[in-house]
């Protein structure tokens, strides 16, 4: 794996984190940790950007990132869940996968 896509990856990680922190940060510490996420999260989709094509980075980066989400929603938050959420989360991965396999790495 191109060093570029785990910049992605660890860009939508962090998002899934600061996307929660905007729900559920109640201190300052929990805001100060979502503003870090934040800041860390456009870091590496900036740099990643640098040098993937644009568009691709920001789907994929979205893409993880709204999937992690949901998930962790269902999982952390006791957010509904359904067959049709996870097929509708497996179809969006599925997408997200397609769109890197088949955009060409770039030679660092």
């Amino acid at each position: 794996m191109n060093i570029q896509w785990l910049k992605v990856i660890i860009a939508a990680f962090f998002e899934i984190g600061w996307v929660i922190g905007l729900k559920h940060a109640d201190s300052v510490m929990e805001w100060a940790g979502t503003v870090i996420a934040i800041i860390i999260s456009f870091y590496y989709l900036i740099m990643a950007g640098q040098k993937l094509p644009a568009g691709t980075v920001y789907a994929v980066f979205v893409g993880i990132g709204t999937a992690g989400t949901v998930l962790a929603g269902m999982i952390f938050f006791g957010e509904a869940a359904s067959v049709e959420k996870l097929l509708l989360i497996g179809v969006l991965l599925v997408g997200v996968i397609g769109l890197k396999v088949v955009t060409p790495e770039e030679e660092e």
